[in-house]
């Protein structure tokens, strides 16, 4: 089972990945939230910085996460290694720490000044749709990936565990942008515990409160347990404005502009907080 993982992993991940966005785009256009118009080649910009962060992370690192847990499983490394438990209870209990590393990944992007310079790049698309899930700077794929290493490498999970966990962060990447009206009845419920479209797009408020908010990628319970959640956005969803307020200019959204943000000022924040 281990050789399918290590030979299937990526391929099978790049499928769901490319086929949840598929529908998930066709969704946008039946049941939006916003129903906003795309901007002019917004899309193929957020795809391009996706493309260009892709192609970075396999040159400067020659594993992926799955290939790193083979190395550390074969070598015995980690704390479920030394701890006996069912292989289904080992799994869930994987899935649960790896998505509360995560957790406090991203909110460690919005604390530290200059992770948070990498991580605005993700904030200052000014709508909030489904291939916002793919606008990540190269060096926050980068760093987000030597984390991983360290968080497996100290934890020990199975392949199994990781490459499911590295197929729930892309999807939910994407489930969580996508600006699909879900039932309200529906949402209240489905927050208890997973992270919906409107739990998330508070996350992209253009107020800073709201934008240090509801960090979690796939479990809500971690902005609940770490009372980082906020509800509802103040100004509402269909009239709450998206982005940043400092970086709102066309010639900022450019792929170029994108890619150089991270060495750019914020002219709407003190030198401490960038």
């Amino acid at each position: 089972m281990n050789a399918w993982w290590l030979a299937h992993a990526g391929p099978t991940r790049l499928l769901v990945v490319a086929a949840l966005l598929l529908v998930l785009l066709l969704c946008q256009r039946a049941w939006p939230t916003r129903g906003e118009a795309p901007a002019r080649g917004r899309r193929w910009r957020n795809l391009g910085l996706a493309a260009v962060s892709t192609l970075l992370v396999t040159l400067i690192l020659p594993l992926t996460a799955v290939a790193f847990a083979w190395q550390m499983t074969t070598r015995g490394v980690g704390l479920l290694a030394m701890v006996d438990m069912p292989a289904v209870l080992e799994f869930a209990v994987a899935i649960v720490v790896l998505d509360l590393a995560i957790y406090w990944q991203h909110r460690w992007f919005h604390v530290v000044p200059q992770l948070w310079r990498i991580h605005r790049v993700h904030h200052s698309d000014l709508q909030f749709e489904v291939t916002l899930g793919l606008r990540f700077h190269p060096a926050e794929i980068v760093l987000s990936m030597l984390y991983k290493f360290a968080v497996i490498a100290a934890l020990g999970p199975s392949l199994a565990a990781v490459a499911v966990y590295e197929m729930l962060l892309a999807a939910f990447a994407l489930l969580t942008h996508a600006d699909v009206a879900i039932p309200h009845a529906w949402d209240r419920q489905l927050r208890r515990v997973l992270v919906t479209p409107d739990w998330h797009r508070v996350h992209h408020s253009v107020h800073r409160d709201e934008t240090d908010s509801n960090y979690g990628n796939f479990l809500s319970l971690w902005d609940q347990l770490f009372r980082s959640r906020i509800e509802q956005p103040r100004d509402g969803h269909r009239g709450m404005q998206i982005g940043l307020p400092g970086f709102r200019a066309a010639q900022e959204q450019t792929l170029i502009a994108l890619l150089r943000q991270p060495l750019a000022d914020d002219p709407l924040l003190p030198a401490n907080r960038q």
